[in-house]
């Protein structure tokens, strides 16, 4: 594994960049290229800024170099039964932590666990001034910059250059079971909610191929009485279910090459386009939507369940893929940018075409 900082090389690199007035591509291990809009741009690497900076097991803090591996932030994690508790995907141990904030991924436990964006304590970044700032800080308790160490989760490498991430860890759970139940999308919408308000151990659940599938972590005692309590088969490779599902390597993502767009609404809201090939995750809260559907028909089922829309995988990413902003919210993107990005270097046009 590599342990290099390259801040002094990036930071050259962003000089002679805003300089000339020349785009920038942020790379890192190139896991997630396919998300956003198609753009260009002179490559900027950070694949060998990594490293792990410091890890505090005790304090349950750890901070590395953008480039990181999260496969080696993982292992390491492990050896003291630790792990990152919003279970990004590794993407064969291509994923990097810098790539896992800037597109903010996170796996089955995120209504449950939070998302990555939760557990940022603090970041380094290059703005388009080259100059690298500090947000943020390396304890729970530290919350000076929070806020602007949060904002780069979903930037897509917009607002700068992710140099260093410091984010806090969790223990593993004691133990983990998985239920299988057959229903259809609408029964499981309603059960999910049902299960999700009540005080257990629940940590995922997911429905598609017309069963749905509960994760259920924690203290072994509150794990087997709840295992009784609920209906379902106990699923006997139920942890490689999860991995195949946070991996994105169910059967359903790759049986068809119809685009796949992904909703984010109400846990409880109604199941729309019923006819259609769903999976929904995180408690009806995420849902997975395979086919060619008009953008404007998707926004508006996506706004009246509570939430937005994006085109994930395929389709036309020459065109916005991410749900339309109000104009209020487009200028307040834009004055952000301006403020990190002045000359606009930053992966100019991948998160919206006007940015």
């Amino acid at each position: 594994m590599s342990d290099k900082d390259l801040s002094h090389e990036l930071i050259e690199q962003v000089k002679q960049a805003s300089t000339d007035g020349t785009p920038l591509k942020i790379i890192g291990g190139g896991s997630k290229h396919f998300m956003g809009r198609y753009h260009e741009g002179q490559p900027i690497s950070l694949a060998e800024h990594s490293g792990i900076v410091s890890y505090e097991p005790i304090e349950l803090v750890l901070t590395a170099r953008a480039g990181t591996p999260l496969l080696e932030i993982s292992a390491a994690l492990a050896e003291h039964n630790q792990r990152l508790a919003f279970e990004p995907p590794l993407f064969d141990g291509r994923a990097t932590l810098g790539g896992t904030l800037a597109c903010h991924l996170s796996g089955p436990g995120r209504p449950w666990n939070g998302s990555i964006r939760d557990h940022v304590l603090g970041v380094r970044l290059i703005n388009g001034r080259a100059e690298e700032l500090r947000f943020g800080g390396q304890v729970m308790k530290n919350v000076a910059g929070y806020d602007v160490s949060r904002m780069q989760a979903g930037a897509m490498g917009t607002l700068g250059v992710i140099s260093e991430v410091s984010l806090k860890v969790m223990p593993k759970p004691a133990a983990t079971m998985t239920l299988k139940q057959e229903m259809n999308a609408v029964q499981a919408i309603a059960e999910m909610n049902r299960l999700a308000g009540q005080s257990k151990p629940l940590t995922a659940a997911c429905w598609f191929d017309n069963h749905l599938y509960l994760r259920l972590e924690g203290a072994r005692s509150a794990v087997d009485s709840t295992v009784t309590q609920w209906q379902g088969t106990v699923l006997e490779d139920g942890d490689n279910l999860w991995t195949q599902l946070r991996e994105q390597d169910l059967d359903y993502f790759a049986r068809q090459d119809a685009p796949l767009w992904r909703f984010s609404v109400n846990s409880n809201a109604q199941h729309f386009l019923p006819e259609a090939d769903w999976l929904l995750d995180w408690g009806g809260s995420q849902r997975w939507l395979r086919g060619d559907f008009a953008v404007d028909e998707l926004e508006a089922l996506a706004e009246s369940a509570g939430g937005q829309v994006s085109l994930y995988r395929g389709g036309d990413r020459l065109q916005d893929v991410f749900h339309t902003q109000p104009e209020a919210l487009r200028q307040l993107h834009q004055r952000l940018k301006h403020a990190f990005d002045p000359n606009g270097i930053f992966n100019p046009g991948r998160l919206y075409s006007w940015m």
